[in-house]
């Protein structure tokens, strides 16, 4: 193992959930659209199904004195929510589904919203959805709403969050065998203390912050109170949006959605006596309900709406370039075109220094370089008039993260920061600078505070036999050892560093946040908020989706709300070819492709936490890092 694995860290932890990433808009930007992401509460009263469909092409209600008019034929847009979902087109897995990303997505649900030639939308969910992709699509669905359009979610079974993005249709429909189960939420924790005892290691770490539990997997075999005060109420935020929201999308009472949460595993049927869906079907069933319903003669079912066609051959000497630039670089993300345009930065993954990068997989880290890179680029284009950051990060290193925040901080144009799943710690950092900020209801923010330490490995080297020596100069020489831990003067040394640093986190919020110090410091100490709170406590402006964060954008840079503007998509997406065959290249980026998939042959369950694991890896290679502490996921 290298050495530099066990080198000082000052990290910047989150603890996070193992929710995925993020969106990017329509190319164009025209009329403003209404705000999408709300509160449950604020949900509520937008949830009501629209009108009968029947009515929706000029024929009355079923319940009216005169027949409604046949419709000689319906279209009813399909669309299946599948694959990763990528955050930016810079994500997408070489292994996953071609040009299926959150944009594009939501893209189609709004041109289903504006098509007059479509009724309504078949939308069948096939993928588990993390909480700030999961807000992206409801909102386009409530705009397909509120189109005066019915959105019909058919579904063979529904889990978790796919259940939630089902609640914000106006039916949901799942044959007599499926399934729904919305358990709640759960968050497990992982302690090490114990292993590393009997490995002979040790984990020599300090902190600044009572709330900051990045170091306690390693120096604890269970939750401290604060930090365990602080998750609980993390997850009491994120069970009662999820109760609520349910409640109100489905017209039910709180007590009694608790209750059919509190069941956990439902048949369609009991989910159909609870509340939960509205018909027990199978797909052809439904449409011949639905053909019943709308009078039609013919209903049209559009297969594959708004889809981007791909062409799939790869055959011949070019095909294996073609498919790396339909998976990666099928248009361009930037435009040369002097028109109007406000710059989508995406900021996603752990944050290091230098140039971002990503697997085979679609797992990529946020390198300092490359988003100062694109800060300046957008910077510097005179037909740039506004930025929006997308940041869906953990933190990661300290220096690359204040390197980041400075380029943004330097911007001489309107900046409005977009939060995803999650932008704590050194994501939190990089959004500080922003004119406004906006987040999602259950986005994980915060985690203001640092943590840092090492690892010292001499007693497991007494069991293997291994002996060291050494030879220093200068007082603090075996700070970064790692066999010893910290000296007395080499803790000090470290406190008095990691000492400063968080009083620059907090004098730099502070001034973000319009706050004062003291102020700021109430909410940090490394307490990690959902955006709901965060909102409460002044750390973010705005609950809302990235849609809504490029709306602020256009009009704080002055556009008429007619106008049409063009995004620039930052950082460019760069081809796998060059990242498996370019100077930057490494072995170890290949050995981390090649265990990941040797582990998705046999066991997938662990290929995720796997990854997660690699990505933290290499945050601790930085001096000055940040990593998250806990990994927690929503069952």
């Amino acid at each position: 193992m290298k050495r530099t694995l066990w080198r000082l860290g000052v990290i910047f932890g989150v603890a996070t959930a193992v929710w995925g990433a993020t969106l990017e808009p329509p190319t164009v930007l025209a009329q403003d659209a209404p705000a999408a992401a709300q509160e449950p509460e604020q949900q509520a009263a937008e949830s009501k199904p629209a009108e009968n469909p029947a009515s929706q092409n000029g024929a009355p209600s079923q319940g009216a004195e005169t027949k409604p008019a046949v419709v000689k034929k319906v279209r009813l847009a399909h669309i299946v929510i599948s694959g990763s979902l990528p955050e930016s087109p810079g994500q997408m897995s070489l292994f996953g589904d071609l040009g299926i990303d959150l944009r594009k997505n939501v893209a189609r649900l709004d041109k289903a919203a504006e098509d007059d030639s479509v009724q309504g939308v078949i939308l069948q969910i096939d993928v588990e959805l993390p909480r700030g992709k999961l807000n992206e699509l409801r909102a386009a669905v409530q705009r397909v709403r509120n189109a005066g359009k019915k959105v019909y979610a058919s579904l063979e079974s529904a889990q978790g969050n796919q259940y939630l993005l089902a609640a914000a249709c106006d039916e949901i429909t799942m044959p007599e065998s499926g399934i729904v189960i919305v358990p709640g939420v759960r968050a497990e924790f992982a302690f090490y203390k114990n292993l590393f005892a009997k490995l002979g290691v040790e984990a020599d770490m300090i902190h600044c912050g009572d709330y900051k539990g990045a170091a306690e997997p390693y120096t604890r075999d269970s939750l401290s109170e604060p930090v365990r005060e602080n998750m609980t109420a993390l997850i009491d935020d994120l069970f009662d949006q999820m109760v609520a929201g349910i409640a109100a999308d489905r017209n039910l009472p709180v007590d009694q959605t608790r209750e059919a949460v509190d069941r956990g595993l439902l048949t369609a049927n009991e989910a159909k006596a609870a509340g939960l869906i509205d018909d027990v079907a199978y797909p052809d069933e439904l449409r011949k309900r639905l053909q019943d319903e709308y009078r039609a003669e013919e209903l049209v079912y559009v297969q594959n709406y708004a889809k981007q066609k791909i062409d799939v051959d790869f055959s011949g000497p070019m095909g294996m370039m073609k498919m790396f630039q339909t998976v990666f670089g099928g248009s361009a993300s930037s435009r040369s075109d002097k028109s109007p345009k406000i710059a989508l930065i995406y900021a996603v993954g752990p944050i290091v220094s230098g140039k971002s990068q990503s697997d085979l997989f679609g797992d990529t880290v946020m390198g300092s370089t490359t988003l100062v890179e694109a800060v300046k680029t957008a910077g510097a284009d005179d037909s740039v008039k506004a930025v929006v950051l997308r940041v869906n990060s953990p933190g990661g290193s300290a220096l690359a993260s204040d390197l980041i925040w400075r380029a943004l901080e330097s911007l001489d144009k309107p900046l409005v920061v977009s939060m995803g799943d999650v932008a704590a710690s050194g994501g939190y950092y990089i959004s500080m600078g922003a004119d406004r900020i906006f987040a999602e209801p259950g986005t994980v923010t915060g985690s203001i505070g640092v943590v840092g330490g090492k690892i010292a490995v001499q007693g497991l080297f007494d069991k293997l036999g291994v002996t060291t020596e050494s030879i220093t100069r200068g007082k603090n020489a075996g700070i970064f050892s790692t066999t010893e831990k910290f000296s007395d003067s080499e803790r000090e040394a470290v406190e008095r560093m990691m000492n400063d640093i968080y009083l620059q986190f907090r004098t730099k919020a502070a001034a973000g946040r319009g706050m004062s110090v003291d102020e700021l410091t109430e909410h940090a100490g490394g307490r990690v908020f959902t955006g709901r709170v965060a909102k409460r406590l002044g750390l973010i402006d705005e609950i809302g989706t990235l849609k809504d964060a490029l709306i602020a954008a256009k009009r704080q840079a002055g556009f008429k709300s007619d106008e049409k503007v063009q995004l620039m998509l930052l950082p460019k997406p760069q081809n796998p070819l060059e990242e498996l065959l370019g100077a930057d290249a490494n072995a170890e980026r290949e050995a981390r492709s090649a265990l990941v998939a040797a582990v998705t042959g046999f066991a997938p369950d662990a290929a995720a936490p796997l990854r997660q694991a690699l990505q933290v890896q290499q945050a601790f290679k930085e001096p000055v890092a940040a990593i998250l502490p806990y990994w927690f996921q929503i069952d």
